[in-house]
């Protein structure tokens, strides 16, 4: 099953009292598949809000992912937490959702060593018929899934794929070690050249749910031997992919690409506690940036 090169981590949208907005959520979808080119979503993932989602907001919104997308792309389902058996219950969830698979981001917070590491993928991933997706993000769990253990889980027949945030070194040697059929997507807009320079497959990506089409282009020039395209197209889409995370100084995600959605004539609310509505001066920053 191919998921493709543009997986857009998906925004939850909504409305004024920070309830999911269904209609927003529906229109995002098309416009995500129609519009910005992309070829999977990712839904409930850390853009989609997944720490203040319940439970069943996430089940609601698998099944009207899966509804509304009627496989025009492919859905997956964010179920990783740092509770191995919770993890598996929403797995369970995600699939009879009829999901196409799931991301598992790396258990945060608690830290487990690289055997925990493994033996907490291994036990979700052999509880369900879905294809796996490994998420490797330390900068946010505080663990760094090593390339020793990503290559064991590697061998797990229906383990496909790492979204990887590490490094591109990590890339590098994760790609000249895996097993054939075995992907590495990148978790990180500003390294989506670098990371299919060294093999990586694609993109797990924030920027393009307002630059997609300009990052399928960039990717397929690539792909397609055109080098210094797909050069010149990631130069001109650096800054956004910079700024999406720095407006100017670091903010959290999604909080930036709401408000860069907002300013392209898609409103899709605000975010949730932690988690602060961006200042006037970032709003502005993100405004210019797009132009």
């Amino acid at each position: 099953m191919s998921f493709g090169r543009l997986i857009t981590a998906m925004v939850t949208p909504f409305n004024e009292e920070l309830q999911i907005d269904w209609d927003v959520t529906g229109r995002l979808i098309d416009r995500l598949i129609e519009e910005q080119k992309s070829d999977s979503l990712v839904i409930c993932g850390t853009t989609g809000e997944s720490p203040t989602l319940s439970e069943s907001e996430k089940e609601a919104l698998f099944r009207f992912a899966v509804e509304r997308a009627s496989g025009r792309c492919k859905i997956i389902a964010g179920t990783g937490s740092n509770d191995t058996n919770h993890s598996i219950h929403l797995t369970a969830i995600a699939e009879r959702a009829g999901v196409d698979a799931v991301l598992l981001v790396a258990p945060y917070y608690n830290k487990p060593n690289q055997e925990g590491l493994y033996r907490h993928f291994k036990a979700i991933a052999e509880s369900t018929s879905l294809p796996v997706m490994l998420y490797n993000v330390p900068g946010r769990t505080g663990v760094s899934l090593s390339v020793e253990t990503t290559l064991r889980l590697a061998q797990l027949p229906n383990v496909f794929a790492t979204k990887e945030c590490a490094s591109v070194e990590q890339m590098t040697e994760l790609v000249g070690s895996a097993p054939e059929g075995f992907l590495v997507y990148s978790g990180e807009d500003g390294v989506t050249l670098p990371a299919l320079a060294v093999g990586g497959y694609g993109i797990v990506s924030v920027a393009s749910h307002v630059v997609g089409a300009e990052m399928k282009a960039m990717i397929e020039a690539y792909l397609d031997g055109r080098v210094a395209e797909a050069a010149r197209l990631n130069a001109k889409l650096y800054p956004v992919f910079k700024g999406l995370f720095h407006c100017p100084h670091p903010v959290p995600n999604p909080v930036a690409v709401k408000v860069a959605l907002a300013h392209r004539d898609f409103p899709v609310g605000g975010v949730r506690l932690p988690l602060v509505e961006a200042t006037e001066a970032e709003s502005a920053f993100v405004r210019q940036l797009l132009g």
